[in-house]
């Protein structure tokens, strides 16, 4: 892809999102449900060993948005990885890798618009949770469809509220733990790591199943290269967001898990509420229950908003190669990929309905597979990274002064790692393994839809001779 078919594919996007919002979108795709919601299950089910978990996949997330960094700033577009998949691996590693990320944030945005109804049935129990998801969808999607500088604007306020709840439990927690606070009847502390059963009470086997849970935790961090399309000077604001990934990782997610194995003993933590709930609650603080129930809340709306921004924009990119329905690469006069848009927010309408009348299960099934989506897209940018490299080498495209430390080693370890999350994802009881077997079943889906679209391209090329003639 040459220069000028980039600078094309970014006309029709205006640059409406500046320093502030973009720092604030990458802060805001860093932290999620996974964190508020997830972590106090794997808690209980791993132990304080969801410290370690948490690290390595952060290493992992830290790599994969340098590589990103780098991909950015050789070539900003509102296509990201799979302009870069498209460019730098084939056609067809674009298409498969642009329908892997929409499947990732449909599942995603299944399970977040119904988390959003049973977030708000907690204060509004006669309210029917389908009209509540309804309404936030509404929302959502009106506020996507107006304009990309209203997103960036509620992407920034919700984004906001996250690390203003993040950073007042870290200085609590911390205070907590220094003066060994009593919380309901336990002692907080560092021997609370190691008195049930060590750093490892479930094993080390079971530790490694929970690293698919903590993938998608971090999911959403690839965003802001979404972003980059419609970024005021994209190469001097997106590396100072990227460069804080690595921090936010330490602090937000490492930080927070390790704070909440110190204050209480990992028993006490459930998967039928956010850990931060369950502290809190414990130290008898009146409302603490609806606080955090507002910040887990604007998670869900967070994620389903991003899910939204970011399809609309990968769809617009598959659309403009043939690789999806024209309807989906629509554009209004507002510049907002609008048909991208109302497509997947018709899969969160179905999820609703999905979620309505089927139990528990459909929800965590969502989230597994939606992780497949997410280990797909890290292993698509760091590939494309690789083979960037490689043309380097070879002189045919000119590498920008920031890129991926230590590759191509860190590349391929990373790779590795992706490789390792989806083969425990088959020896799991739970979800994940129905994920699993599920990637058969996108294979074949993907190979038969990149057929349908090579034969298309077949045809058109005589046709398009003939008239030539």
């Amino acid at each position: 892809m040459d220069s000028t078919s980039v600078a094309k594919e970014g006309d029709s996007y205006t640059k409406a999102l500046g320093n502030r919002q973009v720092q604030m979108i990458a802060i805001g795709g860093a932290i999620g449900v996974g964190l508020f919601l997830g972590a106090g299950g794997k808690l209980q089910q791993v132990g304080p060993s969801l410290i370690f978990s948490y690290a390595i996949c952060g290493v992992a997330a830290y790599f994969v948005m340098r590589a990103l960094g780098e991909l950015v700033l050789h070539e900003p577009s509102s296509g990201s990885f799979v302009t870069y998949a498209r460019k730098f691996i084939g056609p067809w590693a674009g298409f498969v890798s642009g329908w892997m990320y929409w499947v990732n944030w449909a599942m995603t945005g299944i399970a977040e618009i119904t988390a959003v109804a049973i977030y708000v049935h907690r204060w509004l129990p006669d309210v029917p949770q389908w009209i509540t998801a309804l309404v936030a969808l509404g929302v959502l999607l009106a506020v996507n469809l107006l304009s990309v500088k209203l997103f960036g604007e509620l992407e920034f306020w919700f984004s906001v509220v996250k690390v203003l709840a993040i950073v007042v439990f870290l200085i609590t927690a911390i205070g907590l733990v220094l003066t060994g606070a009593n919380i309901g009847g336990t002692t907080a502390g560092v021997h609370n790591l190691v008195d049930r059963g060590g750093l490892f009470p479930a094993g080390l086997g079971i530790a490694l199943m929970t690293l698919q849970a903590v993938i998608f935790a971090y999911s959403a961090i690839e965003v802001v290269g979404i972003a980059a399309g419609e970024t005021k000077d994209a190469r001097k604001v997106l590396p100072k967001a990227i460069n804080g990934v690595v921090w936010r990782i330490g602090v937000f997610y490492v930080g927070s898990v390790l704070l909440l194995a110190m204050l209480l003993p990992w028993p006490f933590y459930n998967g039928g509420e956010s850990p931060f709930v369950t502290v809190f609650s414990r130290l008898g603080i009146a409302g603490i229950g609806d606080v955090m129930n507002a910040v887990v809340l604007t998670a869900a709306l967070s994620s389903c908003n991003s899910g939204l921004y970011s399809t609309g924009r990968i769809l617009r990119a598959l659309a403009d190669k043939g690789e999806a329905p024209k309807f989906v690469g629509r554009m209004s006069s507002r510049h907002v990929p609008y048909g991208g848009i109302l497509f997947t927010s018709i899969v969160y309408v179905l999820g609703v309905v999905l979620n309505y009348i089927v139990p528990q299960e459909a929800f965590d099934i969502a989230i597994a597979v939606a992780s497949l989506g997410v280990v797909a897209t890290w292993a698509t940018l760091i590939y494309s990274q690789l083979r960037m490299r490689q043309a380097a080498l070879r002189g045919e495209v000119e590498r920008p002064s920031y890129r991926m430390p230590g590759a191509p080693y860190t590349g391929w370890a990373t790779l590795g790692f992706l490789v390792l999350v989806v083969v425990l994802m088959g020896f799991s009881d739970g979800a994940e393994k129905i994920a699993f077997y599920s990637i058969p079943v996108l294979v074949v889906v993907l190979a038969v839809g990149w057929r349908i679209v090579s034969r298309r391209r077949t045809a058109e090329v005589p046709a398009a001779a003939v008239e030539a003639d």
